[in-house]
């Protein structure tokens, strides 16, 4: 019997940002996890050590899954970062971006190393100093992460969002729209339960990598995607900066690209 070739995904560019529609989460998650191995495994044939910045998010799990079989990679030789973290919130709360983390990633993955920004911290300030120093000494290669429902990068949702921001790592205020969305995800059962404030990495920040493999599946990113694709480039959509970016590249599926209709008609 005939088996069917996987159909090409639909690509299309807007502004400099490369667009990839897949036809499922998981072909999306294959492809974005082939291309972040491939983006390690290059830079490792010429440098000692590879940084990676990864977002912790349901709408990663898949994308992640992928990423950590790959026997391609001298994970050893890699260093992993998170871009955010809830404050006051212990490590080991089932909402916590480092437990996410930990049991995602770094327990598949134990010959890599893995620096956390710990929300719990005493003096939360100094941790965002102390973290922004490890950024600054081992600059980021690879970032991976998603979309927010309200077109958030990491914890810079709309009301914060700052796309010349000095610092590296800040305290901020979290949308109500972004904790509706953890409740939504099932990380905290009510809206009241959600920190108010986090800690995260500030857009510029997330920006310095040398690449970026942007994540964002599923129907309920559809809003966002439509509003940072075919929007102004505005911090009322934060992710709309990524079209800018000309080493950044988009993964869609046809859920989340599904009310996308301009930049689809320019092809």
């Amino acid at each position: 019997m005939k088996t069917t070739a996987p159909s090409a995904p639909e690509s299309f560019v807007v502004e400099s940002l490369p667009v990839s529609v897949y036809p499922s989460l998981d072909a999306l998650a294959r492809a974005a996890a082939e291309d972040a191995v491939k983006h390690v495994a290059t830079l490792l044939e010429s440098q000692k050590t590879v940084s990676v910045v990864l977002a912790a998010a349901a709408s990663q799990v898949s994308f992640l899954e992928q990423v950590t079989r790959a026997k391609s990679v001298d994970w050893s030789r890699v260093v992993f970062f998170h871009m955010d973290e809830y404050l006051g919130l212990p490590a080991e709360h089932p909402a916590s971006f480092r437990r996410f983390i930990r049991e995602r990633v770094a327990q598949h993955l134990p010959s890599a190393t893995f620096h956390y920004l710990a929300g719990d911290a005493l003096e939360p300030i100094t941790e965002c100093e102390r973290y922004a120093a490890m950024l600054r000494s081992q600059p980021i290669d690879l970032c991976c992460l998603g979309v927010g429902e309200n077109g958030h990068l990491a914890f810079n949702d709309p009301p914060v969002a700052d796309f010349h921001d000095p610092r590296i790592v800040k305290i901020v205020k979290l949308d109500e729209a972004c904790r509706r969305q953890q409740v939504g995800e099932g990380a905290f059962p009510a809206l009241e339960a959600v920190p108010t404030y986090a800690l995260t990495l500030s857009i510029p920040a997330l920006c310095a990598a040398r690449r970026m493999i942007c994540v964002c599946p599923e129907k309920r990113k559809a809003a966002a995607i439509q509003a940072m694709l075919e929007g102004p480039v505005i911090p009322a959509c934060p992710a709309s900066i990524l079209v800018r970016k000309p080493f950044a590249c988009l993964y869609l599926d046809q859920d989340s690209a599904r009310l996308l209709t301009t930049v689809r008609q320019r092809r």
